[in-house]
């Protein structure tokens, strides 16, 4: 008796191959709809792959005893852009519908006497196929996986130096293939990485990251872990809360959450302001952790950052200057005396409650509460600043 490996088995297999194809494809559009809602070229790369399983089969049918690697053919001519088209589950389905198929089709195909054996060839060769599939789609996510770090690490690094600002097109589109959305406000983190930060720990983070905020890139820098966070619109507090969540992701040492901005083309001011809070945190020992890099304004003075110096002055001199009504000239004695009410109120003439009264004011007007001894630090530099600058011109 013919065997299922025999000339007439094999021809009667090749000879239905179109028509297995086609029942298959039919089967597909009914059953699963994932196919119908493919466009028409990634249809017609499905197609091409459940034919080319088809005819990996029927090369193998001819050598039933031999090892089915013909298997791996089948995804070898595949474009790579199927692999993000259609899912492993999606492959596996497809075998599934092929294999019915087959075994509908059985009891036409075989000779008689041998459709028990074409069945059990067909789910053997089946089982490769599944398992070429696992093979083809984790190697796919691996180099996908290593492609996205390098691209993450590139992205991270322009965001650094600043090359968001204006709206760069080309940084955009690294973003889009990142999955960043591209919408609502954005933060930057800074900190000491853990040692060794290796690729296990690095990915965990970057999920954790991602499941924290909207939006989420990594990337390490030397020995520094920055993280960039995304969210909505107005949800500054929430991408502020998120930060902190990952606060136990980070090394030993200061850790600066930069300010919030409006979007990405932003996020370069927010990640210079957490590298210059970084660098000029250790004049701060008792700095919380993680700390805002706006509650550093007087220690990145220090350390030469222009931009807070600029913030100091617009945010608390200039303010008092020009509320008027001896505003800035109660600070100004309130802080040359040693901090003293009474003292103050001697150099002024006035009782001890106006000047209480006025601090209030200057509390009010910058936020920054002048009884309070750190943030009386702060107005002291922002004086200080104020005072070396000189008037507002024009005024």
């Amino acid at each position: 008796m013919p065997t299922t490996g025999s000339p007439d088995n094999l021809q009667r297999v090749k000879d239905a191959s179109g028509l297995l194809t086609s029942a298959t494809l039919r089967r597909m559009e009914s059953e699963l709809e994932w196919y119908r809602g493919l466009s028409a070229q990634e249809r017609s790369w499905v197609g091409l792959l459940a034919q080319s399983a088809i005819t990996a089969f029927t090369q193998w049918f001819a050598a039933p005893d031999r090892p089915p690697h013909g298997a791996n053919e089948i995804f070898a001519g595949a474009p790579p852009e199927l692999a993000r088209s259609i899912s492993l589950q999606h492959t596996l389905q497809l075998v599934r519908i092929g294999v019915e198929v087959v075994e509908q089709y059985s009891d036409q195909l075989a000779i008689p006497g041998t459709e028990r054996d074409l069945r059990e060839a067909v789910l053997r060769y089946s089982r490769e196929v599944a398992f070429s599939a696992a093979e083809v789609y984790a190697r796919a996510a691996e180099v996908r996986g290593a492609w996205d770090a390098r691209l993450e690490a590139l992205v991270v690094d322009a965001l650094l130096r600043g090359e968001s600002e204006g709206g760069d097109r080309s940084l955009r589109s690294r973003l889009s293939a990142l999955g960043w959305n591209g919408r609502g406000a954005v933060l930057v983190m800074v900190g000491p990485a853990v040692v060794p930060l290796d690729e296990v720990r690095t990915a965990d983070l970057r999920r954790v990251a991602r499941r924290a905020a909207g939006d989420a890139l990594v990337g390490i820098h030397g020995d520094r872990l920055v993280v960039v966070l995304g969210g909505r619109e107005g949800d500054g507090e929430g991408l502020v809360s998120a930060a902190t969540g990952l606060l136990s992701r980070f090394g030993d040492g200061p850790v600066v959450i930069g300010p919030v901005v409006d979007g990405v083309d932003d996020a370069g001011r927010s990640a210079q302001a957490a590298l210059a809070g970084l660098a000029a945190a250790p004049a701060w020992p008792q700095a919380p952790r993680p700390v805002l890099a706006d509650d550093l304004l007087p220690e990145r003075v220090l350390t030469g950052d222009a931009s807070a110096r600029r913030t100091l002055v617009a945010q608390a001199y200039r303010p008092l200057e020009e509320a008027g009504g001896s505003v800035l000239e109660t600070l100004s004695a309130y802080l040359g005396t040693g901090r003293s009410l009474e003292a103050a109120a001697r150099t002024l003439y006035v009782h001890p409650n106006t000047v209480r009264y006025r601090l209030r004011k200057v509390s009010e007007i910058t936020g920054w509460d002048p009884l309070d001894a750190r943030e009386s630090f702060v107005l002291q530099v922002a004086l200080a600043l104020g005072q070396v600058e000189g008037p507002r011109r024009g005024r």
